[in-house]
């Protein structure tokens, strides 16, 4: 059956679940982000063994998020995003039978925490693999299904959260592990049954039949990543903003609860304000994002983001001020994600995508950490208000680089990167093809 004359419910029926499976997913992460060093650090008292185990995910989703693309560009994207949810489901349901079986010696659970995150990144590329074709299916606009996404993602992450501590509570970290455990499985059931199967595109073989490659995979992805402007723009710029969010959101705003605030109860209203004003954010962005220029809406919400939020907590308003301008900021955090994803759909061709979604989600996850243990020796020296201000001041050096060079104009330019309307789609071909 044609998808544009098939019943409504039908059309939309493989968005909805898309949106649906974020937040799970999205909630199934947040209750484990917090359950895993909850239980390291009760259970040894070590930073350090936290930290470490904290990073053991990171790194499992770094080296797949940069390895995986080829895979999830070869195979369907349904049972890329499937099996990889078994794989998560297996992986964390592992913690507690080890531990009740009194086996689960902190290098093991270190060992199954970068099994979690190799296996997240592959299901997050998929999805979004999955996703246009969900969009065209439902007549809907790529900003309204970016926005769509990015909300459900931070209502679960916002939910996730707070599940996570009354159930630690309740049943204690390990069995709240279960919870995520059951979200990747969900997903996986909501994925192989709602939303249909699409065959990749042709592209990947070498002349005379030959598939290309593992090797010629990745190469195609980082040329494809590296000559186009717009887009290594935007990796550019991810890499220097998680950056300085890492030092935010790992270092700084803690020692701000802690040395200014002096209230964990006031710190965790602040993140929920910028969480809240994230959601407000995002469904905006999926509801009038097409209306509005990129460039300026792209420069505005890394204003509100960087420079007003450092400035707002530098300052020290009392707290309702406080908690009002950092909703007010955190509309910008709900925008971002979306816009530039609508960008990427928008340049980056089908052929492509996974390396290219998996390596723009690299540069991410590894300018992180970098911001983190710059941030430390920063705040030691100069106080968490001078270091406020400082991040400030290199973020806003940021935010106005999309005012500054030419390149960051063709935001606004709006093109299929399947259809041969320039040069630029003429050089994407020429990338996608296999290296011999």
């Amino acid at each position: 059956m044609n998808p544009r004359t098939s019943p409504p419910s039908r059309r939309t029926a493989p968005l909805t679940a898309l949106v649906t499976v974020a937040a799970v997913s999205a909630l199934g992460m947040a209750a484990t982000l917090v359950a895993v060093p909850w239980f390291v650090l009760h259970a040894t008292g070590s930073g350090t063994w936290t930290g470490l185990v904290a990073a053991a995910e990171t790194a499992g989703l770094l080296c797949s998020a940069v390895l995986a693309g080829p895979v999830a560009d070869r195979l369907p994207a349904r049972a890329v995003s499937a099996g990889a949810d078994l794989l998560t489901a297996s992986a964390l349901a592992l913690i507690p039978l080890l531990h009740s079986l009194d086996v689960l010696a902190l290098p093991v659970l270190a060992v199954l925490a970068f099994a979690v995150g190799a296996a997240r990144g592959p299901a997050e590329t998929a999805r979004q693999l999955l996703l246009p074709d969900a969009l065209e299916r439902a007549s809907v606009t790529v900003e309204a299904g970016t926005g769509a996404i990015e909300a459900a993602r931070r209502t679960g992450l916002m939910a996730g959260a707070p599940l996570a501590g009354l159930l630690i509570s309740a049943v204690g970290p390990v069995r709240t592990l279960c919870t995520d455990v059951g979200a990747a499985l969900l997903c996986c059931a909501l994925v192989m049954a709602v939303v249909p199967s699409r065959p990749r595109q042709a592209g990947r073989t070498a002349p005379g039949g030959a598939a290309a490659s593992y090797l010629a995979d990745l190469r195609a992805g980082w040329a494809y990543l590296g000559g186009d402007r717009p887009v290594r723009a935007v990796a550019a710029v991810l890499l220097v903003t998680n950056a300085l969010d890492g030092a935010l959101n790992g270092v700084l705003y803690p020692a701000y609860g802690s040395r200014v605030l002096h209230s964990s109860a006031l710190f965790g209203a602040m993140v929920t304000a910028i969480g809240a004003g994230a959601l407000l954010g995002a469904s905006l962005y999926g509801r009038i994002g097409r209306r509005l220029p990129r460039r300026s809406l792209f420069v505005g919400a890394f204003l509100l983001v960087g420079a007003v939020r450092c400035v707002t907590l530098a300052v020290g308003p009392p707290p309702w001020a406080l908690l009002s301008l950092l909703a007010l900021t955190g509309l910008g955090s709900g925008v971002l994600g979306p816009l530039m994803m609508s960008v990427a759909y928008e340049r980056v061709p089908e052929q492509v995508r996974g390396r290219v979604f998996g390596m723009l989600t690299a540069c991410a996850l590894a300018a992180t950490p970098l911001g983190m243990l710059g941030a430390g020796p920063v705040l030691d020296a100069w106080g968490v208000t001078a270091a406020l201000v400082a991040t400030g001041v290199v973020y806003l050096g940021v935010t106005v680089t999309p005012l500054l060079f030419p390149v960051w104009r063709e935001l606004d330019m709006v093109s299929s990167p399947d259809t041969p309307s320039d040069d630029r789609n003429a050089r994407n071909r020429e990338v996608c093809r296999p290296s011999l």
